[in-house]
């Protein structure tokens, strides 16, 4: 015996119904961007976040000489780049400096923590 839905339920399940084929939707959706999102990206450039604890660290450690007036811009004098460019690099954390840059940044920070100042 199949029981019988009350017509004020109908409307009701009708919704549900539509509900459930949008979530279905939804989850395609966000499998299909979750799958392009982390494919092996061959050649890409590294973003700073969790998968460079390495840069993380310098970038904190960097940053927290940077304490006097004008030090960011001096040190972007010294990697040859903006002041701008640089608060991006060791603030705001959201780009990362070529090879030859993170060497110059790398000696700097060696020069500062041994007392020395650079450039």
């Amino acid at each position: 015996m199949i029981p019988t839905i009350p017509a004020h339920f109908r409307g009701w399940m009708e919704f549900a119904g539509l509900l459930e084929e949008l979530a279905r939707d939804t989850v395609k959706a966000t499998r299909k961007s979750y799958k392009a999102r982390t494919r092996v990206r061959r050649g890409a450039t590294l973003r700073p976040g969790p998968s460079t604890p390495l840069w993380n660290e310098l970038a904190k450690r960097a940053a927290h000489e940077l304490t006097r007036y004008g030090d960011k811009a001096k040190l972007a004098r010294i990697l040859c780049l903006p002041r701008q460019r640089v608060h991006q690099l060791l603030t705001e954390e959201t780009a990362t400096p070529d090879a030859e840059r993170t060497l110059l940044l790398l000696v700097w920070l060696q020069a500062r923590l041994a007392g020395r100042e650079l450039g």
